[in-house]
């Protein structure tokens, strides 16, 4: 019990049982392993009767495929639903007036944003591992490990950590939870399609340098490979495939030894968690604005207290 009460605050309890134990969740639950079981069930369908791999059967080269779909409908579902479940973690309570009488208790503002998280993934994460049954498919047919398949897993773990801390940033930031959410959604759009859009056009201005004979020699790889890095399908092909961070920082005059400066994943995890480290700092600090306003007030009475004395003595 002891243990529990450690572990467990009374926000984080509070937020497990709004979360957990209603119709919503159980919903919310089905619609998502719903719309990913027909995701699979479309691609075997399509991959058997409409002649994705001739006349040949489902073999293992189609479960991997199958698994590649899969992996980027299920992080396409997350980026849409975890900015929803975290985008009004703190303004929803702002607008419910219920926040002063949370700052009030003895939870200290870290408490506070980290029991608001964790309880917003927790739910997020037990809906990617009930989609392990549909993962399961694939291994009927081979084509993947099951080393990939967890490391496919702590990915979405790392996705979902930097969408929920940019939403309950956002959320903290801003009054109004219609306002979070638009911009969580704004961001979280920058970092899945605009990163993306960018490579495309600074790599087609690469090629066409290289391809003219302009491109000094010197470098084996072009920079453009980092601005992949920041995109999460990027760094998910990186996962499937670890040769593709060769292609995409542009290899060139070099050897086929040469490596790449860096995975794609591996850049993707180092950036975005400063990211994810900034934005909770930031949320924590700004959840209180009262008692930071507070604070600088005493900083700037306390000489002229000490001025009034020293005229009085």
């Amino acid at each position: 019990m002891n243990l529990s009460r450690k572990w467990i605050n009374p926000v984080l309890d509070k937020e497990f049982r709004l979360r957990m134990r209603t119709p919503r969740s159980a919903i919310s639950l089905f619609v998502y392993i719903l719309a990913l079981g027909l995701v699979a069930l479309g691609f075997i369908y399509i991959t058997l009767y409409f002649g994705y791999q001739g006349n040949r059967p489902f073999d293992s080269g189609a479960g991997r495929v199958m698994f590649y779909v899969l992996s980027f409908a299920q992080l396409v579902l997350i980026a849409f639903m975890a900015p929803a479940l975290t985008a009004g973690v703190i303004s929803g309570e702002r607008e419910k007036q219920t926040l002063s009488m949370l700052l009030t208790t003895q939870q200290s503002s870290s408490t506070i944003i980290l029991s608001k998280l964790f309880s917003s993934l927790s739910f997020m994460t037990l809906i990617v591992v009930a989609s392990l049954p549909i993962y399961s498919i694939v291994f009927l047919y081979g084509g993947i490990s099951l080393k990939q398949l967890i490391f496919i897993f702590i990915f979405y773990l790392f996705v979902m950590l930097l969408l929920g801390a940019l939403g309950v940033l956002f959320s903290t930031l801003f009054r109004r939870t219609m306002i979070s959410v638009i911009v969580t959604y704004g961001v979280g759009l920058c970092i899945f399609l605009l990163t993306g859009l960018l490579y495309l056009f600074f790599m087609s201005i690469e090629q066409r340098s290289y391809y003219s004979g302009t491109t000094p020699t010197g470098p084996t790889y072009s920079w453009v490979g980092y601005v992949l890095g920041l995109n999460p399908a990027g760094a998910l092909i990186s996962i499937f495939e670890p040769g593709f961070s060769k292609t995409a920082f542009f290899l060139r005059n070099g050897n086929l030894n040469t490596d790449a400066p860096i995975q794609l994943w591996q850049e993707f995890v180092l950036v975005y968690s400063v990211v994810i480290i900034a934005a909770l700092w930031i949320a924590i600090r700004r959840i209180r604005p009262v008692a930071k306003r507070k604070k600088k007030n005493q900083e700037y009475t306390a000489p002229l207290a000490e001025a009034g004395s020293a005229d009085h003595s």
